[in-house]
């Protein structure tokens, strides 16, 4: 009797440590700086990180291929401004050839 209670015991705890790791977000510990352009080419997508939920600090994770690069938001927000003006500057050059 010992030994299937035992059994079962084992067997509750292994379920709740499985289910429990599913659960656990993957936060970002550090950040990075300095992002080299040929990684932001590859970029597939982005996510916001708050600190507000279950992670520590504030951060935007690029997705690049299979890897995760944790942002500072500061600079991630330059980023993205440096990119809308050389959008900008691509569309004006574009009009001014086209015409």
């Amino acid at each position: 009797m010992d030994l299937k209670v035992v059994a079962v015991l084992i067997c509750l705890s292994a379920f709740a440590i499985s289910s429990t790791q599913a659960a656990i977000p993957g936060c970002c510990i550090n950040t990075r700086k300095i992002i080299p352009i040929n990684v932001l080419r590859k970029v597939s997508r982005w996510t916001i990180q708050s600190s507000g939920g279950a992670c520590d600090i504030d951060a935007v994770i690029l997705h690049v291929r299979d890897k995760r690069i944790c942002v500072d938001q500061t600079v991630f927000k330059d980023i993205w401004w440096r990119m809308k003006q050389w959008k900008q500057r691509v569309k004006k050059r574009a009009a001014k050839y086209n015409v």
